[in-house]
């Protein structure tokens, strides 16, 4: 059996609550900008053209994602894989999902919109930290903000430190890469590949 229809997929749930479908913002109001503000870390969603979809980490410290004002957002480019699949499908679509995290908080903070890759001086200059100013940086205008209920978070359990698990049970990145493509070159292991990572950070 597969759910083909709107009408299929709407017997199966109830309606949303009111506050559910009134809590989606239209810009960022001061919890929304105190989210942003705290938050070490985003999850990226982006959609090339024909539809093939992606999402990818940004992380900095607390704040790295500036807020000039309650439609915008601001994502430094820091330096990464060079795949740039993520800055490709801005420039095919212009859309854009964010959703922010913060440790030891369940909820968090979904956004969507429209953005542009900028290398504006002002941009730059305020996404830049002590270590560089990027090569350019997500502007993000905000057409959506709410705040995601905590449910998820709450049964993966993210934050408890007893449930997290040793990096040891996993191979590292590179004898995986090494599996998953080949090559003659040794694998790198996991402390070359944290200090290699170190010089970019």
């Amino acid at each position: 059996m597969q759910v083909r229809s709107l009408t299929e997929l709407r017997t199966l749930y109830a309606s949303a609550r009111e506050r559910s479908v009134k809590k989606e913002l239209h810009a960022l109001d001061a919890h929304c900008t105190r989210f942003v503000a705290l938050s070490p870390l985003v999850i990226v969603a982006s959609s090339a053209s024909h539809l093939a979809l992606d999402a990818s980490p940004r992380g900095g410290a607390p704040g790295f994602v500036k807020v000039p004002d309650a439609h915008t957002l601001l994502i430094p480019d820091a330096p990464g894989n060079n795949r740039l699949d993520t800055l490709e499908n801005i420039l095919q679509t212009g859309q854009i999902g964010l959703l922010f995290l913060l440790p030891g908080v369940d909820e968090t903070l979904r956004v969507n919109g429209t953005a542009i890759l900028s290398t504006a001086a002002d941009d730059l200059q305020q996404c830049a930290d002590p270590k560089r100013a990027p090569k350019l940086v997500i502007r993000v205008h905000v057409q959506a903000a709410y705040l995601h209920c905590a449910k998820a978070l709450m049964r993966s359990a993210l934050w408890d430190a007893t449930r997290h698990v040793a990096r040891s049970v996993m191979p590292s990145m590179g004898e995986m890469m090494k599996d998953q493509i080949g090559g003659d070159l040794p694998a790198e292991t996991q402390a070359e590949m944290l200090q290699r990572y170190a010089q970019d950070l």
